[in-house]
């Protein structure tokens, strides 16, 4: 069943109420704190702008980096207010409070159409442990909930689950509900042929990503250093290539399973180190030398990918091809999306699966050819995986 989102509110339902919007705030600053990406920012915006059009009172929360459940001024959302009020053109009242009667009296100020931003959710010791009295202390600022922060999603919090529970209607955000559709139509009513990149550096990340896909998929693209523990299990050399020792079996009985549908890159570009560079060179997959390791995926392997996605009519990709920081070992992952792109003009659904793809897309100034870019790394992957995400489950769904 879809999950209820605000745009399934009536005006009367929204004008004139506190709306406690979850937020995925969690953005990058510089050492005077400045915001240095404001992609999530800027990702909620078309919430914010429709409840506060609705005449909403919207108090927004968010975490921010790992505090450790007390105030610490490293933390603090102050920055992002003044850069969410940047972006809408309009105040935002900074609370310095996350709950508790000032930051209530606060909310309770609000007049309709404003916005507010509460102090960092994980300045509370029962954030991060789903604290139940946290739970009642943030149902006490809204008078609905509404969680648009698909990036915290998989974490059963005071501010994702436990409120959830306490302030209804809970509903979705308009990103929150943009992620689960174009995700959740993906795996369950994919436009085929049907493919998925997965890169990156570990197999161990991904193992439940590439068994839940392939029963889905008509093939899997795999690039990164993770490609080289498929290689180990095929006995075939590595050199100083990242190699997950403790999951080569894994990786033979993967590739035995998958067959056709799990395509290894064909070649690598290799170097001494990532410093080296200017030593970077492709040779066959059959061919690393012993004292060199493989940061990204070779011309041929670009090639075939670039046709493999040519083809698609799904396209999901997780995971950079290689080292994306650093040229020349950026060339798979440009390659992948630019080819992603292409196809999107085609009337592909191509879909990036948040973290270091997300970056490299975004990097590339590609994103907005994508059909969609998600906001959350890890919250994707469990989505991938087919795990439940505790911020989605405790939504109310249509018709419920």
């Amino acid at each position: 069943m879809r999950v209820r989102s605000i745009a399934d509110l009536s005006a009367a339902d929204l004008k004139g109420r506190r709306v406690l919007l979850r937020v995925d705030f969690n953005v990058p600053q510089d050492a005077a704190g400045a915001v240095t990406d404001d992609t999530r920012l800027r990702a909620a915006l078309p919430t914010i702008a429709a409840l506060t059009a609705a005449g909403a009172r919207v108090v927004c929360c968010s975490h921010l980096g790992r505090p450790k459940g007390k105030p610490d001024r490293r933390f603090t959302l102050a920055p992002v207010a003044a850069r969410l009020a940047t972006l809408l053109g309009a105040p935002v009242h900074f609370v310095p409070h996350v709950v508790g009667a000032e930051a209530e009296a606060a909310t309770r100020a609000l007049i309709d159409g404003q916005v507010a931003l509460l102090e960092n959710t994980r300045f509370e010791a029962g954030e991060e442990t789903n604290d139940a009295t946290l739970a009642q202390a943030f149902a006490r600022l809204g008078d609905l909930y509404a969680n648009d922060a698909f990036g915290a999603a998989h974490r059963a919090h005071a501010s994702t689950e436990g409120v959830a529970r306490l302030l209804r209607p809970a509903v979705a955000g308009l990103l929150m509900a943009r992620e689960l559709e174009y995700l959740g139509t993906a795996l369950e009513k994919p436009k085929r042929p049907f493919i998925a990149i997965l890169g990156g550096s570990k197999i161990s990340g991904k193992i439940d990503v590439i068994e839940a896909l392939l029963p889905k998929v008509d093939g899997i693209l795999v690039g990164g250093a993770m490609a080289c523990t498929f290689y180990k299990a095929m006995g075939l050399e590595t050199g100083r290539s990242l190699v997950e020792a403790d999951r080569v079996e894994m990786a033979a009985d993967l590739m035995e399973r998958a067959a056709y549908r799990l395509t290894l890159p064909h070649d690598a570009t290799v170097a001494p180190a990532i410093a080296d560079g200017a030593k970077a060179h492709a040779v066959h997959r059959d061919a690393i030398p012993s004292d060199e390791a493989m940061l990204d995926v070779g011309p041929e392997t670009i090639a075939s990918y670039r046709r493999a996605i040519s083809s698609a009519k799904t396209i999901i990709w997780n995971g950079p091809m290689g080292v994306f920081e650093t040229t020349p070992f950026d060339a798979g992952t440009k390659a992948v999306a630019d080819a992603m792109a292409e196809a999107t003009a085609r009337g592909a659904t191509t879909i990036v699966g948040g973290g270091d793809s997300a970056a490299a897309v975004e990097a590339a100034g590609l994103a907005s050819r994508m059909s969609h870019v998600s906001t959350g790394g890890g919250a994707s992957l469990e989505f991938l995986e087919g795990k439940p995400l505790p911020g989605v489950v405790v939504l109310e769904t249509v018709g419920a």
